[in-house]
């Protein structure tokens, strides 16, 4: 809102300083600055709001060092994540962007239905809190959303460059031609990123034209179901990823920043020439959005860290998973998501490891047996003596290289 005033007074009035709402470099540190004193310092109203209403967390005792210590600690603290995320998209964003749209319908889809959950396990005594059949429903229900959206709307676009040829006699005509004249018309497409691989564009279409090319009018069949997979995998890992104090938080904040590197630069056509990757016109803005959400990360964990005053809960857990699988689709980006997200899929991988080797020797031996001491991951380092603000550390300093390798990517192929 502040983005349309600005905009109006320097049209109007030629107002002093109001240009600088056009870049988005100051909006986007302006948004980041604003959810940061947003959740730093309303941030402690909202735990005493929470713990007025007994929003406390019931602990189950699994013997673990320090677990009985987190028992009454305020739950449902995603809150102040989702608060101080909104408030300056509203304020600093432009609010017609398609993407700016996804991503708010995103956080506040997964963040209902993260409450909910919240809500049933706390006031309805139920230890399941919404059952697993539900929020898979509501996963599916976001990934249909966001799969059509990204598929059919007229503002959802790319541009590919033009071919080597026509950009040499471009070139030989006019050697400081701007970079946004290399590049072709805006199209529809569902073409990717593919990391590591020289030709790194893939197109979805091609999963079922080898079949026929006629059964390129079912692509966004395809596209949907994939981004359903990718949005449902994706909020599970955060959610199995919240754990321990600070380490869902740290950890998504870094995956989070790195898909804002990759936002701004395919948002432009300049980085995007330069890097040889795909220029997506009006992605940049995410920019915006993505300088809050971390902005809000890193001020949650000011209340997170351990020992924490306040846990996120499935609010904040199935938010921060469903927003970082949008982002990383709306980027074309989403085949990074198992490097980029490596803690994620390291949790997701060790609870699915774990119960299917204990299923399995239970039927075959009779009796049931463990790859790890205990799942998801985290709890397995617990269980084996290492304090968990180590273990915290530690996986936040794994996310880091994994954020740089992914970085990497723009240039190795």
């Amino acid at each position: 809102m502040l983005y349309y005033l600005f905009e109006y007074l320097e049209k109007q009035f030629q107002l002093p300083g109001a240009s600088l709402f056009g870049f988005l470099t100051f909006r986007a540190a302006l948004a980041m600055i604003l959810s940061l004193l947003i959740s730093t310092i309303y941030g402690k109203r909202v735990i005493r709001f929470l713990q007025k209403k007994q929003m406390g967390e019931t602990i189950r005792d699994l013997g673990l060092e320090g677990q009985k210590e987190k028992a009454g600690t305020p739950t449902m603290g995603g809150l102040i994540i989702i608060l101080a995320t909104l408030i300056p998209v509203f304020l600093l964003a432009k609010l017609e962007n398609i993407y700016i749209i996804l991503l708010i319908v995103t956080t506040l889809w997964m963040g209902v239905i993260g409450f909910v959950d919240d809500y049933l396990k706390k006031f309805k005594n139920d230890k399941e809190g919404l059952k697993g059949r539900f929020k898979v429903l509501g996963q599916i229900g976001l990934g249909v959303i966001v799969g059509a959206t990204l598929f059919f709307h007229q503002d959802v676009t790319m541009k590919e460059k033009l071919p080597i040829e026509e950009q040499r006699v471009l070139l030989a005509q006019n050697p400081d031609i701007e970079a946004s004249k290399l590049f072709g018309d805006e199209i529809k497409t569902t073409k990717t990123t593919i990391p590591f691989v020289k030709g790194n564009e893939f197109d979805y279409a091609d999963l079922i034209t080898w079949i026929s090319p006629d059964f390129e009018k079912y692509a966004w069949v395809v596209f949907i179901l994939i981004t359903i997979v990718i949005v449902t995998s994706v909020s599970n890992g955060a959610n199995l990823t919240d754990g321990i104090d600070g380490l869902a938080a740290g950890t998504s904040a870094i995956i989070v920043l790195t898909l804002g590197i990759f936002a701004f630069v395919s948002g432009r056509t300049d980085f995007s020439d330069y890097l040889n990757i795909m220029y997506i016109p009006s992605v940049g803005e995410i920019t915006i959005y993505i300088a809050a959400f971390v902005g809000a990360l890193i001020g949650f964990l000011w209340y997170n860290t351990y020992p924490a005053q306040v846990f996120m809960g499935d609010t904040g857990s199935l938010t921060i998973g469903g927003v970082i699988a949008v982002i990383a689709i709306a980027v074309r980006k989403e085949w990074l998501i198992p490097v980029l997200c490596g803690i994620f899929l390291a949790e997701n991988l060790s609870v699915v490891m774990q119960v299917s080797w204990f299923k399995y020797t239970k039927k075959k031996f009779g009796v049931g047996r463990r790859i790890f001491k205990m799942s998801p991951l985290h709890h397995h380092y617990q269980k084996s003596g290492y304090h968990e603000s180590k273990i915290v550390t530690r996986f936040w300093i794994v996310g880091i290289l994994l954020a740089i390798l992914s970085i990497v990517t723009l240039k190795i192929r």
